[in-house]
């Protein structure tokens, strides 16, 4: 039996992350050759990822990096079976390694075909699973273009990007703010006007139908009933659905004996009413139109504005599970 030195153990297992035992095994199978042993806990890692093909890799961490100029941003999800894994400091190093690579690549496919350490990613995935005992896997790959990229991680859970359309004053706190807003709250897409018409119109009915099962069984507890509202985005308040609004709140105005002389000081805060009852949907998935999770009297919109001539281009979110 060829025998092999410590410090032979010690060198696959810093390239690999095996055991110590797995280590010693592999160099003495592979008669004392690096690189044959390297393939021999390849091949172990393909064995276990065979038997475990159908595991759900649920648990992660999600990782995002950024590149040295600010202008590209990918964020990765290296999953696993049990948060246990996902938690442990080498499996996050593992994934923030491989985030290093997935910045130089734009789809999912390239990356798990780059180099990696002399191998390919999706063969180091398989390796390491050889390794953990557990299916490893990129369950979710996104990238991001733009004039100005930022990012932000929270827990190694969810992983956000941000795209602007300029650099400005104070810019590292502006993107990490709407970095953390997509993070928070779950935005779909940018602005209502992303919408497809068809969507908003099932998803109108749908709400509506909602609210009015809701309100029977309410209105059988003797409890106060939602609000039914007639539109649930800025894409249905057309100029003449507004007009219609504006009538209303005067006659509304009228019947409770308002002065018309005031009318013009409380007008405006029943249309942002009228607004604000009106665009749930948007308020819920598109990101420039929800409240500003640290000020909720601005919208995020509104938020990016106090910083200038500045625009969100676009934004990504990858989650673990």
């Amino acid at each position: 039996m060829v025998k092999v030195t410590a410090a032979e153990v010690n060198k696959l297992r810093q390239a690999t992350g095996a055991g110590m035992m797995d280590c010693k095994k592999a160099l003495v199978e592979a008669e004392g050759d690096f690189d044959k042993a390297i393939e021999v806990l390849r091949k172990k890692g393909q064995k276990v990822a065979e038997k475990r093909a159908d595991r759900d890799s649920s648990e992660g961490a999600a990782i995002a990096n950024i590149n040295d100029d600010n202008t590209s941003g990918v964020a990765i999800v290296l999953g696993c079976e049990t948060d246990f894994v996902g938690k442990n400091e080498n499996f996050v190093a593992l994934a923030n390694d491989m985030g290093d690579v997935a910045l130089n690549f734009s789809t999912k496919e390239a990356f798990l075909d780059a180099d990696f350490k002399g191998m390919t990613v999706a063969d180091k995935l398989t390796e390491q699973t050889g390794v953990i005992g557990e299916k490893l896997d990129i369950t979710a790959f996104e990238k991001l273009d733009a004039p100005y990229v930022g990012q932000y991680v929270h827990i190694n859970k969810i992983a956000a990007l941000v795209g602007l359309s300029k650099s400005v004053d104070n810019v590292e706190t502006l993107v990490k703010d709407v970095a953390m807003q997509v993070a928070s709250m779950g935005a779909t897409t940018l602005s209502y006007k992303d919408f497809d018409p068809a969507y908003i119109a099932s998803e109108t009915e749908a709400r509506i139908a909602e609210i009015e099962k809701d309100n029977i069984e309410l209105g059988r507890l003797g409890k106060t009933q939602k609000n039914v509202p007639s539109y649930i985005s800025m894409a249905q308040l057309t100029p003449e659905v507004m007009a219609e609004a504006e009538e209303a709140a005067k006659a509304e105005l009228k019947a409770e004996g308002k002065p018309e002389q005031i009318w013009d000081r409380i007008l405006p805060g029943k249309m942002e009413r009228f607004i604000s009852d009106n665009t749930t949907l948007d308020q819920e998935q598109c990101l420039l139109d929800q409240k500003f999770i640290k000020d909720d009297k601005l919208t995020v919109a509104e938020y990016v504005k106090t910083y200038g001539d500045v625009e969100v281009t676009g934004f990504k979110r990858v989650t673990v599970g």
